[in-house]
C-alpha cells in the first residue's frame, strides 16, 4: 500500500448541469496535472440543492455519469462526484431521487453510493424528495480500501467505524453543508471526530460558500460553506480550504492507519452496549 495523491475540488455548482460538468472537467484536468490519482467533488455537484432534482436525475449509465467517466478515463484518475439518480416514490406517492455518489475511473470502476442518513434537521427535510440508501460501500482504490459517506452521514460514527472494521484506511465524504450559526465549527469538529473514532483518513469535500452569502445565516437549502478538510487518523488537519472555490492536493499514506490503530486502539477497545 503506497502513498496516494488526492485532490479535493471545492466548487460552487448551480442549476445548469452542463456548466457543472464543465467545472468537473476543468478541476479534474488541473488536479491531474498536479499528479492527483483521485479527485473528489462535493455532494450535489450535478445540480445544487434549492433547485428541482427529479428532472435531472439519471441512472449511473446516463449522460451525466458517462461524461464523468470520459473525464476520468481521459486523465487516468478516479473521480468521485455527487449526483442524483432516480428513486422509488414515497408511500404517499411523491416522486423521489437518490442522493448518489458516482465513483468512476472510466474503465473498470463504476460504483454508486446512496446517502444513508437523510438531512432532516435545521429546518430542512431532505426525506421529502430523497429516498435513503440502505448499503454502505467500500472500494479498492490505489491498493487501499476506501469507504464512502455523504454530508449528514458525518453525524453517525457507526458508519465510519463500520468502514474501519471492513479494513478502510480512508473514507471519502462529499458534502453540501448548510450555513447557519456555528455550523462551520460543527463541520470541522465532526470531520475530525470521525477520523479519530475510526482511526482513518477522512477526505471531506464541501461545496464552496456561494458568493454574497453569510455562512452564519441559516440558508433555506444546504448550498455549502466551504472548509473542505483532509484529516489524518490521529485527528491532524492536513489541509483545509477557505470559503471560496479552491483545489487542495494532498499526499496521504494509508499505511499510517496501522500505526494509528496501534497507538489509539479505540476499535479494538470498544465494548458492546446493552
Amino acid at each position: 500500500m503506497g502513498r496516494m495523491r488526492i485532490a479535493v475540488a471545492q466548487i460552487t455548482t448551480g442549476a445548469d448541469v452542463q456548466k457543472n460538468l464543465k467545472l468537473v472537467a476543468e478541476r479534474t484536468a488541473e488536479a491531474a496535472e498536479q499528479g492527483a490519482e483521485v479527485i473528489v467533488f462535493p455532494e450535489a455537484a450535478q445540480r445544487a440543492f434549492g433547485n428541482p432534482l427529479g428532472e435531472i436525475a439519471e441512472p449511473l449509465n446516463g449522460p451525466f455519469a458517462r461524461r464523468v467517466e470520459e473525464i476520468a478515463e481521459e486523465h487516468g484518475v478516479v473521480v468521485v462526484v455527487g449526483m442524483f439518480t432516480p428513486g422509488q416514490p414515497s408511500e404517499e406517492g411523491r416522486d423521489r431521487v437518490a442522493n448518489t455518489l458516482l465513483i468512476s475511473d472510466g474503465e473498470q470502476l463504476t460504483l454508486g453510493y446512496e446517502k444513508i442518513h437523510l438531512y432532516d434537521a435545521f429546518g430542512f427535510q431532505e426525506s421529502k424528495t430523497v429516498q435513503p440508501g440502505e448499503d454502505p460501500l467500500t472500494a479498492r482504490i490505489g491498493g487501499a480500501t476506501v469507504g464512502f459517506a455523504t454530508c449528514y452521514d458525518v453525524r453517525f460514527p457507526q458508519l465510519f467505524q463500520h468502514y474501519a472494521r471492513q479494513g478502510a484506511a480512508v473514507t471519502i465524504l462529499p458534502a453540501s453543508w448548510q450555513s447557519g450559526p456555528g455550523k462551520i465549527a460543527q463541520w470541522k469538529t465532526l470531520v475530525t471526530a470521525r477520523a479519530l473514532d475510526s482511526t482513518q483518513f477522512i477526505i471531506a469535500c464541501g461545496q464552496a460558500l456561494p458568493a454574497g452569502t453569510d455562512p452564519e445565516e441559516l440558508a433555506p437549502a444546504p448550498t455549502g460553506v466551504g472548509h473542505s478538510l483532509v484529516v489524518s487518523p490521529t485527528g491532524q488537519i492536513l489541509a483545509e480550504a477557505g470559503e471560496g472555490p479552491e483545489l487542495l492536493v494532498v499526499d496521504i499514506d494509508p499505511s499510517d492507519v496501522e500505526e494509528a490503530r496501534q497507538k489509539i486502539p479505540v476499535l479494538e477497545n470498544a465494548r458492546p452496549m446493552g
